[in-house]
């Protein structure tokens, strides 16, 4: 689930742009999360991004570069904060966009492998995925 939670801490932060050493930039730490998840519009065109169905921002189409990395390291090249904000984000996904987040799912995780690998975690956090 660490993986899937930095998935979208990624997405809405737009901390995508990998240096060639062990760890992501953290020139997008500061931005505010709750302005993003309180503002469907926003949001969604970074889900919509994710997904392939519009246009993406400069740092969304980073992301959708560096995600397949991130699912696999499984959050490796992380800062503590990207955590932190990942967490947040998937909490919120979960409990008031369950749609949204079964889209990105559908995209980033068609055969369950990182839903059933994080899944006990997810419980620990309280996460019902």
């Amino acid at each position: 689930m660490k993986l899937v939670v930095f998935l979208f801490f990624v997405a809405l932060c737009g901390i995508t742009y990998g240096r060639p050493d062990d760890k992501y930039t953290t020139k997008y730490d500061n931005i505010d999360l709750d302005e993003i998840l309180k503002n469907d519009r926003l949001l969604r065109a970074y889900v919509d991004c994710l997904l392939g169905t519009k246009k993406c921002t400069n740092d969304g189409e980073e992301l959708k570069k560096v995600l397949p990395e991130a699912i696999d390291n499984e959050c490796a090249k992380c800062s503590e904060k990207q955590k932190d904000g990942a967490k947040k984000v998937v909490h919120y996904l979960i409990d008031n966009k369950s749609d949204w987040w079964k889209e990105l799912e559908v995209v980033y995780d068609p055969t369950g492998k990182y839903r059933k690998k994080y899944e006990e975690q997810a419980k620990k956090e309280g996460l019902k995925i």
